[in-house]
């Protein structure tokens, strides 16, 4: 009876010290981990976010990038972190859905080791195509690519990432054979497609559509499975002859497991209020970013079927990247 006793009291103790600490937070910085390099979506998204929490917060929140390895060193530094809110992660696509099927060990368990926040936003590619290809649309795009089998090339921003398996989700659906050329990042990959030396290419509405509305590349369809609101005039890959097809990116906010529940409901409640704001949803279509602000168990719902998804792409293409 005595240990009970004990035991209870260490309970409740711990329950009102958890209470205690989420209405004092914060009461010091915050830091928000980027698995990335700066410039890309995810940062962009990212700092968006960080600007406008550090100012309803009252605290600010520093963004820290730490790319490498397909985003695993930044998601270890995030899952090996005190869970007490002040370490968050900007998650995405390949951390939290890819990078396991890819990789024999990870250093971070996505499984395990977070919890979901909310899912930011949904980032869907656009298939574009250097001028020198006649093709106008999708179907004769498949239409040249299996009278050429093995013929055309196409850039990613490496293996594993978004840009590649979205493509071989659409090789896969299609029968065509095309060759994969991986970059380390995907401002090569535009230089090369604008410069000749690539013919197709999944890529970012943001990165994407000045070089088409330049006319140095042509768009055939966008991602999503419906159109995007600034880009009402392009199809979608189904709507253009890929029936079922979708392979939509997304950015999120994901803390350490065993983050007190009182402060992620705090940070859900901030983050969905900037998502809000006049200001960040139009830079966010801008930048061809659908902003989302779902609750941790819609992100965490979105995380499962995006994970059953991506393995059977991984698997049936062939993919590693040890």
């Amino acid at each position: 009876m005595q240990m009970t006793g004990k035991f209870s009291i260490a309970v409740v103790l711990t329950a009102a010290a958890t209470v205690c600490s989420a209405q004092t937070y914060p009461s010091k910085p915050i830091r928000f981990v980027v698995p990335f390099a700066p410039g890309g979506s995810t940062d962009i998204v990212a700092r968006l976010i960080g600007q406008k929490l550090s100012e309803s917060l009252h605290q600010q929140v520093v963004v820290d990038n730490r790319g490498g390895a397909g985003g695993a060193i930044g998601a270890e530094i995030v899952a090996k972190s005190p869970p007490d809110g002040y370490t968050m992660m900007s998650s995405a696509t390949g951390i939290m859905a890819i990078n396991q099927y890819l990789y024999s060990r990870l250093p971070y368990n996505p499984e395990k080791d977070f919890a979901s926040v909310t899912q930011v936003g949904s980032l869907p590619l656009i298939l574009v195509v250097h001028p020198s290809l006649p093709a106008k649309n999708v179907k004769e795009l498949i239409a040249i690519a299996k009278a050429k089998p093995g013929q055309l090339n196409y850039g990613s921003s490496g293996v594993g990432t978004a840009t590649h398996m979205t493509t071989e989700l659409f090789r896969s659906m299609t029968g065509i054979d095309i060759v994969h050329i991986p970059y380390k990042g995907s401002g090569q990959v535009m230089g090369d497609i604008v410069g000749g030396q690539l013919a197709l290419i999944f890529d970012q509405v943001v990165s994407s559509m000045p070089h088409v509305q330049g006319g140095k590349l042509r768009a055939l369809g966008i991602t999503s499975a419906k159109r995007f609101v600034t880009l009402p005039d392009l199809p979608t890959i189904a709507e253009a002859g890929v029936r079922g097809y979708e392979s939509v990116s997304w950015a999120g906010v994901s803390v350490p497991a065993a983050t007190p529940k009182p402060i992620i409901e705090r940070l859900h409640a901030e983050i969905v209020k900037v998502l809000k704001l006049p200001e960040i949803r139009d830079r966010f279509l801008r930048d061809g970013i659908e902003p989302i602000g779902s609750t941790p168990e819609q992100y965490e719902e979105h995380i499962r079927k995006e994970r059953i998804k991506w393995a059977k792409v991984v698997k049936d293409s062939g993919a590693h990247a040890d």
